[in-house]
C-alpha cells in the first residue's frame, strides 16, 4: 500500500507558518494608528478613512520591492534592514503626491520558511511603518518548494495612503523661479544594487571585508544602510503651506525622476556642487569606473527626496526641514524649459562624482 503523503512532505509546513504569525503579531500591533480596524488573521484588512480624520480623501496607492539589494541581504545573513526599505519605497511615493500613508502589506515568499529569518524581516517592515506613521494590516507569507534555493526569499510591498482632494500634489502655480530643496540620503538607498554588485564582484571584497568608505563597520553592512523615509518631514512641509511639488529620487536618479513632478515648459537647473556626496557614492565611482552621465541615471547621488518651494518660502522651508531632522541642501531653481518635455539638467564638478 502505498504511504500517505502529507502536506509537509511536500515541502510546506503550515505549522511553521503559523508560528510565523504569532510571532508578527505584536509588530503588527505596535503599528496601529488612528483609523486601523481588526488586527492579523482575518480574510481583508478594513480601515475607517473617518476615523483617521478625513472628510473629502482620495485614495492613493503604491507598490515595489527592493530589487537585487535583497541579494545583498541574503548574501551577507543581514535581514533586519531590508523591510525598512521595502516600506520606504512605497511610502515615499505616497507623500510626493501630498497622501498620508494610512497601510501597509507585504508579500513574502520562500522555498521553506525559516520562521526566524522571516520574523526579522517582517521585524524591520514594521519598524518602517512606525517610522511612516501608518499600520501594518496583513500581507501574504508564500511557501512554495522548488521555485527558490534554500535561504533565498522575495519581498514585496504594497501601501495606501490618502489626501484631501483640494490638497493634492504637486499643485497648479509650480514654474519659474521655484527653488528646488534636495534632502540628503542615507546612501544607496534600494535602486542601482545590480551595479553595486558588480562593482563589489570587481573589486574581489566579500561582504565581510572591512568597509573601505565607511571606517568600522563591514562592506556589506554599511551598503545594506536603509532607504531614508521622509514620510513625516515632507508631510509637515506640505501641512505647513511650504510645499509646491516633491520627487522620490529612485531609479533613473535626478533626471528620470524631477520632471516627473513638473509642468511642460519647465525644466530644472541643478548644480552637484551644492551637495555633499555620502562617502559611499565616490568610492562606487573609482572602484567602478562610473562616469558622471551614468552615476546620475543609476543612483540618488545623496539626495533622496527632492522639494520645490517658492523663492521667497525657502529659509523658512529649510527651517522646518532641519527642525524634522533632514539634512537640507538647496540644489537649484526651475527655468522655463527648452522644449516641449521637462528636462533636469545638472551640472558637475571637474571629476565629480569622485
Amino acid at each position: 500500500m502505498m504511504n500517505s503523503l502529507t502536506y509537509r512532505d511536500a515541502g510546506v509546513d503550515i505549522d511553521a507558518g503559523d508560528e510565523l504569525v504569532e510571532r508578527i503579531k505584536p509588530h503588527a500591533r505596535s503599528t496601529n494608528r488612528s483609523g486601523s480596524m481588526g488586527g492579523l488573521g482575518g480574510f481583508g484588512a478594513l480601515f475607517d478613512l473617518k476615523a483617521a480624520g478625513f472628510t473629502d480623501p482620495v485614495l492613493i496607492s503604491s507598490t515595489d520591492g527592493v530589487g537585487t539589494k535583497l541579494r545583498l541581504a541574503i548574501d551577507a545573513g543581514s535581514h533586519a534592514t531590508v523591510g525598512i526599505d521595502l516600506v520606504a519605497m512605497c511610502v515615499n511615493d505616497l507623500v510626493v503626491q501630498g497622501g498620508e500613508p494610512l497601510f501597509f502589506l507585504d508579500y513574502f515568499a520562500t522555498g521553506k520558511l525559516e520562521v526566524e529569518q522571516a520574523a526579522t524581516v517582517v521585524a524591520g517592515i514594521a519598524e518602517g511603518c512606525r517610522q511612516a506613521g501608518c499600520a501594518l494590516v496583513g500581507g501574504e507569507t508564500a511557501e512554495m518548494p522548488g521555485m527558490y534555493h534554500k535561504g533565498d526569499y522575495d519581498l514585496a510591498g504594497f501601501s495606501v495612503g490618502a489626501a484631501e482632494r483640494s490638497n493634492l500634489l504637486p499643485k497648479e502655480d509650480v514654474g519659474p523661479g521655484d527653488v528646488l530643496i534636495g534632502l540628503g540620503a542615507s546612501g544607496v538607498h534600494s535602486n542601482g544594487f545590480s551595479l553595486v554588485r558588480r562593482i563589489v564582484e570587481t573589486t574581489g571584497l566579500g561582504w565581510d571585508a572591512p568597509c573601505p568608505f565607511e571606517p568600522g563597520k563591514k562592506l556589506g553592512e554599511a551598503l545594506l544602510a536603509p532607504t531614508k523615509i521622509y514620510v513625516k518631514s515632507v508631510l509637515a512641509l506640505h501641512r505647513a503651506g511650504l510645499l509646491k511639488a516633491a520627487a522620490h529620487i529612485t531609479g533613473g536618479g535626478l533626471p528620470g525622476n524631477l520632471p516627473r513632478v513638473l509642468p511642460k515648459g519647465v525644466d530644472a537647473e541643478i548644480d552637484a556642487a551644492n551637495w555633499t556626496l555620502p562617502p559611499v557614492f565616490p568610492w562606487l565611482a573609482k572602484a567602478g569606473g562610473v562616469v558622471a552621465e551614468e552615476f546620475l541615471r543609476v543612483f540618488n547621488c545623496g539626495i533622496g527626496m527632492v522639494c520645490v518651494v517658492s523663492a521667497d518660502k525657502v529659509e523658512e522651508a529649510k527651517a522646518l526641514l532641519q527642525e524634522a531632522g533632514e539634512t537640507v541642501f538647496v540644489i537649484g531653481k526651475l527655468v522655463e524649459g527648452k522644449g516641449e518635455e521637462s528636462e533636469a539638467h545638472i551640472a558637475t564638478p571637474a571629476g565629480w562624482p569622485l
